[in-house]
């Protein structure tokens, strides 16, 4: 469980830190965007690192720790895109999910 809500907060720094400038700092400066986002990917960091290094510890291998990190990161993603950029949703969002969902349960079938 510490595995799994260490990566839901990295990989909301993580959507912060990719696409916060799209609503609102288009008209900022590259350079200072950049800075701003290694600033919040460091709190990424500091989250993920030890979510990975916990859940290999516990029994998790290296690529049940990426396909949860990246079915965690379609969901938060999917908040952020409609919470914060106010784009709508469509079926191919909920299909694609559905996708990985599947390869999580694959990964974790028979362990």
């Amino acid at each position: 469980m510490q595995t799994f809500l260490l990566l839901v907060f990295s990989n909301v720094f993580m959507t912060t830190a990719w696409y916060w400038h799209l609503k609102g700092g288009m008209n900022k400066p590259l350079f200072s965007v950049i800075m701003i986002s290694w600033g919040i990917a460091f709190v990424e960091y500091c989250l993920a690192v030890p979510a990975n290094r916990i859940g290999f510890a516990s029994g998790w291998s290296a690529g049940q720790l990426k396909v949860v990190q990246e079915a965690i990161a379609l969901v938060v993603f999917g908040i952020f895109m409609v919470t914060v950029l106010g784009e709508p949703l469509h079926w191919r969002h909920f299909a694609a999910f559905g996708c990985i969902m599947a390869a999580v349960g694959f990964l974790f079938v028979g362990r």
